[in-house]
Parts: C-alpha cells; sequence; structure tokens
C-alpha cells in the first residue's frame, strides 16, 4: 500500500525524525546499507535547511517508481523519494544555491552540495517569495541501456500526501511502459486511510500487469480488479510515442489538466466509481503530444481553484516530480492544509540535454 511520510519541521526536534522516516522508506524499498545511509543523510541535511533558511517546511518522504518509465510486465525497482516543501523567503540564486560552500546564514553551505553529491537525482526550484522545492531520489541507478529506449523520450513524476498525517494514503500514482506505449494512471480510493489505500493499490498492481491495454480497456480490466474494495477514482492517460499522440479516459472525480503551448484544457472523466458502478461507455479523448506538453493528474485534494504549474514561471524543463510539488506547494499553506488525501502525478518530456 501507499506508504507516506509526512514530517513536518516546525523545530529541530523533528530532524531526527526526517532522518528515521527515510531510513524506514529505504528499507520498505530494499536498499541497502550504503544507499539507507544516503536517503537519511539527505533527510536530515534537508531539514536542516528547513529551519536555517525558511523558518521550517515540511519532507514528504515516500517510495515510488523511477522518473523513467520501466518496459515490460512486473512492478518497477523502487526509490526514495525525499521531497522538502516550504513557503519560506525563497532562493534568488538556485544555481549557487546547489553549490558546497554557498551560504546565507554563515554556516559551511554544505547542505544542498551534499544532498547533490550522495542522492541518485537532485533537483531544486525555488522563487522569492514563494518558497522552495528540493527533491532527491536514492535508489538503483537506471541503466544506461534502459536510459537509451524510446521511453526515455518522456519523464513522469508526482507526491502524494495523505490526509491529516495518516500512516498511508488512499490515493496512488504509477506508470508502465510497453512496446511504443508509456501509461500513467492517478487513482484515489473512496474516502481515506487503510481501505482506501487497498484500492488505490490494487488499482496500480493491474496497471502493471496490463500495461498493453488502452485506457478505456484498462478501466474496465480496473473495474473487475477492484471488486470487493471500496473503489476508486481513476484517471488513465497512454502516450503513444511513435504517433505522438495522447489517449485519456478517466471515471470519477480525478482531475487532468494538459497544456499545450501556452494554454489549458481540461480532460474531462466520466461519472462513477471503479470497482463500485462504471458506466457503459468509456469514451476516449486523443490529442497529439509534442515538446511544448505537460500533463498533470490530480485527486481531488486539490482545492478546486488552483492554478495550473507554471502560472509563476515555465516548468516544463523541471523534474516533474518538482512541478508536482510545486502544484501542491501553492495550492495550500500551513493556514490552508490539503482537505483529503492528495495525489499529483506529472508526464512531461525530457529536456534535449537529460538522459
Amino acid at each position: 500500500m501507499p506508504r507516506v511520510w509526512e514530517v513536518p519541521v516546525p523545530d529541530a526536534t523533528r530532524v531526527r525524525d526526517a532522518r528515521v522516516a527515510a531510513e524506514d522508506a529505504a528499507a520498505l524499498a530494499g536498499l541497502g546499507d550504503s544507499r539507507t545511509a544516503a536517503a537519511a543523510l539527505v533527510a536530515t541535511e534537508l531539514a536542516t535547511n528547513q529551519l536555517k533558511y525558511a523558518e521550517g517546511g515540511r519532507l514528504l518522504i515516500e517510495v515510488v517508481p523511477p522518473p523513467r518509465a520501466p518496459g515490460g510486465h512486473g512492478d518497477p525497482a523502487q526509490v526514495v523519494q525525499i521531497a522538502a516543501v516550504d513557503h519560506g523567503p525563497g532562493m534568488a540564486d538556485v544555481a549557487a544555491a546547489r553549490r558546497d560552500g554557498f551560504s546565507t546564514s554563515g554556516s559551511l553551505g554544505a547542505g544542498l552540495g551534499t544532498c547533490r553529491r550522495v542522492a541518485d537525482e537532485f533537483h531544486l526550484h525555488s522563487a522569492p517569495g514563494r518558497g522552495t522545492v528540493a527533491l532527491a531520489r536514492v535508489g538503483a541507478t537506471v541503466p544506461r541501456a534502459a536510459a537509451e529506449t524510446r521511453h526515455a523520450a518522456v519523464r513522469a513524476g508526482g507526491v502524494t500526501i495523505p490526509f491529516a498525517g495518516a500512516e498511508y494514503s488512499g490515493d496512488a500514482w504509477s506508470w508502465a511502459g510497453a512496446e511504443d506505449r508509456v501509461t500513467l494512471m492517478l487513482a484515489d480510493g473512496l474516502g481515506h486511510g487503510r481501505e482506501a489505500a487497498r484500492a488505490s493499490s490494487a488499482a496500480v498492481e493491474t496497471l502493471h500487469r496490463s500495461a498493453r491495454l488502452t485506457p478505456a480497456e484498462l478501466l474496465r480490466r480496473l473495474d473487475t480488479a477492484l471488486r470487493g474494495t471500496r473503489g476508486a477514482a481513476v484517471a488513465v492517460a497512454q502516450l503513444d510515442l511513435r504517433a505522438g499522440r495522447l489517449r485519456f479516459a478517466g471515471i470519477g472525480n480525478v482531475g487532468a489538466r494538459l497544456r499545450e503551448g501556452g494554454a489549458w484544457r481540461h480532460l474531462l472523466s466520466r461519472p462513477g466509481i471503479v470497482g463500485v458502478h462504471r458506466p457503459t461507455t468509456l469514451p476516449e479523448t486523443e490529442v497529439p503530444w509534442g515538446d511544448d506538453r505537460l500533463l498533470v493528474l490530480h485527486s481531488d485534494g486539490l482545492p478546486s481553484q488552483w492554478a495550473p504549474p507554471g502560472a509563476a514561471g515555465p516548468l516544463t524543463a523541471t523534474d516533474p516530480a518538482v512541478t508536482a510539488a510545486v502544484t501542491v506547494r501553492d495550492a495550500s499553506s500551513s493556514a490552508r492544509p490539503v482537505r483529503d488525501d492528495t495525489a499529483v502525478a506529472v508526464l512531461t518530456p525530457t529536456p534535449p540535454d537529460r538522459p
């Protein structure tokens, strides 16, 4: 089930909690001692940095699929993802902040540089006056042969936040590759807690066994797989890399927005609950895909009037999980927290300079 560690960092007493959460996530991902130590170090440094520069924030620690689509059947390799999100003053010079020795607080300034060195991936997004998102992944490195497949043309990522600090989230996202297609799915189990998580977990498991199906076919299979659970709202987006076409179908209250150039459009789902009440017909929306596209799937934990990512600056070239975390950050605050389990998943073209 989608275990998520949400660690608020209002003071120094929670830094240890961040480290322990990273160690627990590493154990769940099956990482060895050295990579577990790396995850713990990254979590410690990011939590400490939040206290120094943003007067606190929160860490979201979870086990996620890698940002490159796995091919074939079966579950993908898992990595530990650590996202540090704050509403602090932000950084004027992100490139400088990533280097060792940079500091505005009189310290040695090794925190973010350390994260960049020990993590398999490290990304930083900051906007003055809006806050900062730092995101690291620790796990098995993707082999070069896998990175050179057609699936490397796109990346996906996301963040998940359990309601009220619960141990499990009823929302889950994942993606899978098969032949010339990649499929991104987001499932919102009815309600929240363990039973909602059981429904969304069943949806993820079915996706990885059925990656060759079209979105409508996958939703029909999911409807059978989720019988006996609470059911879920599910959105499925499938990109045909050879044809350059995106197909979408969804059931229930899961949102989808596609950026085409400078404009956004809604991709509509049908009413219903997968596993409980499936609509008779499942039409698919098909649209062209290009280098200027960015797809966001989200559960109803986001406020209804959230602003699309990139409204305050382009995020297309940013890691997709960072885009997801920025979306959540800008749609909520410490005074206006998310109101339900929340998940945001993003699909975006891989920038030309990134394998």
